[in-house]
């Protein structure tokens, strides 16, 4: 029976594990101040017919903290990556060249951050959710395991052990979330 709680226990950690990572990939395209090729991430791209990520297309780069430049692989490109990025709708306005598009990230005002902070909480709030189903699914697998003849003692200890690795995962996430509100806050 304890194999069986250890295996349970693991199972919850990278459940639980898999949510705090998909909590930072998606802080990352919530841009704070600074310009990174992470903000275009989601950005799809029209290839011929196919919806492509940009990334797949054209190389993502940061000259500076405010600047981002796209170089398409193939020059024919460049007007469709421009469509995508502005048809994203990321509050970025993209120039083309002739042979990049160079796209200038604007500073914040106060009400944009304040928005971008109700949106990284609500992408940790999503995230705690995710850290609760693994919770719930952990303590069904127990109450299954004493119904196949574990004592009811271990079982609560069980469910206690859960309930420890749970605040503890709450914890990271809430300290991912003061990172993403100072990064955000700060001009």
């Amino acid at each position: 029976m304890n194999e069986e709680l250890n295996m349970i226990f693991d199972m919850a950690k990278e459940s639980m594990l898999e949510s705090i990572s998909h909590l930072n990939k998606e802080l990352l395209k919530i841009r704070a101040g600074k310009a990174t090729p992470a903000m275009l991430g989601g950005v799809r791209v029209d290839y011929y017919g196919s919806s492509t990520p940009l990334g797949q297309v054209a190389n993502v780069n940061t000259p500076d903290a405010r600047t981002l430049t796209v170089q398409p692989w193939e020059k024919s490109m460049l007007q469709e990556i421009e469509k995508a990025i502005v048809n994203a709708n990321l509050g970025l306005n993209p120039q083309n060249n002739g042979d990049v598009i160079i796209i200038n990230v604007p500073a914040l005002t106060e009400e944009r951050r304040r928005d971008l902070l109700k949106q990284a909480k609500a992408v940790g709030e999503h995230a705690k959710v995710g850290i609760r189903n693994s919770r719930k699914e952990a303590n069904s697998e127990i109450k299954n395991l004493q119904k196949e003849g574990l004592p009811e003692d271990n079982s609560k200890d069980a469910e206690a052990e859960i309930q420890k690795i749970t605040n503890m995962y709450n914890t990271k996430i809430d300290s991912v979330l003061d990172e993403k509100e100072i990064d955000i806050m700060t001009v």
